[in-house]
């Protein structure tokens, strides 16, 4: 029973584990917590967050994002307004100050992946390309996961 339990409790944290990218450090930056929304039916597109911390003390801006599964990646806001939901890309790009943590999530500032040309499963990694002003381009992976249907 206690082998049980043991192989039980194994497989759980390393089911969990897999749910997680590793962060991943670039010149001042951290990125973390990065994942890929599971791709629904014949979606044209899905979404990827992620939280970027800048450990410097010069402020960076996240200028673009790019990956091999869409045609088309662009930094979104999702904003609600008088009970209307928009969606506008941030074509400036977002300002990670020093010391301060920007995180990607559903409902609010997020990547999204248009155009998609490949469909990849829950548990899949995706690379994802991320140009900064100041850092450059940083490839990071991340898992395709099960996220609440909001972009």
């Amino acid at each position: 029973m206690l082998n049980f339990c043991m192989i039980s409790l194994v497989s759980i944290f390393a089911f969990a584990q897999a749910s997680f990218a590793a962060p991943v450090e670039h010149e001042n930056l951290l990125i973390d917590d990065a994942r890929v929304r599971m791709i629904h039916g014949n979606a044209p597109a899905t979404a990827a967050y992620a939280s970027i911390t800048n450990k410097g003390d010069q402020a960076d801006r996240l200028v673009s994002i790019a990956t091999d599964i869409a045609r088309k990646s662009e930094i979104h806001v999702m904003k609600v307004e008088d009970g209307v939901m928009s969606m506008r890309p941030l074509t400036d790009g977002i300002i990670i100050a020093p010391g301060e943590t920007v995180t990607l999530k559903p409902g609010g500032v997020h990547f999204m992946l248009m155009k998609l040309t490949s469909r990849p499963g829950m548990g899949e990694n995706v690379e994802l390309r991320l140009t900064f002003e100041q850092a450059g381009t940083v490839t990071i992976m991340a898992p395709v996961v099960k996220i609440r249907h909001s972009h």
